[in-house]
């Protein structure tokens, strides 16, 4: 069975107006997520599901879903507020979407596969594409039974600021915690480095792996997350900003040994649009792997 390739796309349009992440920043004016897109079927993936806001469908449908017609079957669900377990109404007064794992929680009725979780806005290499292609694909024979790409932290720096990441512990090649840690950055002798919650610097190993939200999950999952949404809901429902996040559903199934989380080595090397300085570099990195020939011009003829 080919894994499937859910890509979370809700927050598109709200942080730029509209469609502008759909940024042209590939030689012939491809987005960042033509490259996820194009990686996922060299690497087997059957089918790609987008998670998007109904409000922006037609635009979606026009000018993202069209493109990739005839060479993958895709599928559209939306994030909705109010898409809520039943027994549970959202306030009001709530207009902050509930966080990726809601998004991800939007599949289950499509998704009955193995399937691997991304950012729409995030480039994560051909790589990384490959090794959770060939973990997806083997047989599952247990609930519980997921992955996720850990990237080395070195490979996910700016030069333009610091940025967050989810620093991985493993225990023999298992996940045992992600630490979100903010304010990462390059010191003065170009070491990784981030202030822990004593007020401590403390040096990052270039090789440690973070999570950059490259997920496995079999579909099982979906009945998992449900639960513990409802037990977050329980809690945080009426807490304006609270957010549902995927590292907080699966430290709860390590935590209650219902899950085991392999971390997967890639050499692929991440990068985003974090700040509009990044932008340039981002240009001048895909039109190397093009002119190495990682990537054709012509990527959906």
């Amino acid at each position: 069975m080919k894994p499937t390739l859910f890509v979370l796309a809700a927050g598109m349009g709200s942080r730029y107006g509209g469609l502008k992440q759909l940024d042209g920043v590939g030689p012939q004016g491809q987005t960042i997520m033509d490259y996820s897109i194009y990686d996922a079927i060299r690497a087997g993936f059957g089918k790609v599901v987008f998670v998007i806001r109904k409000d922006f469908e037609q635009d979606f449908r026009d000018k993202v879903l069209s493109k990739y017609e005839g060479h993958i079957p895709v599928e559209v669900v939306f994030q909705d507020l109010h898409d809520l377990p039943e027994g549970y109404t959202c306030p009001a007064d709530r207009t902050k979407p509930w966080g990726t794992n809601h998004a991800v929680l939007m599949g289950k009725d499509v998704i009955k596969e193995p399937f691997a979780v991304i950012n729409a806005d995030d480039f994560y290499g051909r790589d990384a594409f490959a090794v959770i292609g060939k973990e997806l694909s083997k047989e599952h024979d247990r609930k519980g039974d997921y992955c996720m790409v850990g990237f080395r932290v070195g490979n996910t720096m700016t030069e333009n600021g610091s940025v967050a990441r989810g620093v991985c512990s493993d225990k023999d090649g298992y996940l045992s915690s992600v630490v979100e840690r903010t304010a990462i950055s390059f010191d003065s002798a170009h070491r990784i480095v981030f202030t822990d919650e004593n007020g401590t610097e403390q040096t990052l190993d270039p090789n440690t792996p973070v999570s950059m939200n490259l997920w496995g999950f079999t579909p099982d999952y979906f009945d998992y997350s449900e639960r513990e949404f409802k037990k977050f809901l329980d809690k945080d429902l009426n807490t304006p900003k609270s957010e549902y996040f995927i590292p907080l559903c699966i430290d709860a199934l390590i935590n209650s040994g219902e899950a085991t989380v392999k971390i997967l080595d890639t050499d692929s090397k991440w990068f985003g649009v974090t700040y509009a300085a990044d932008r340039p570099g981002v240009v001048e990195k895909l039109a190397a792997l093009h002119a190495a020939g990682e990537y054709p011009d012509e990527m959906f003829k």
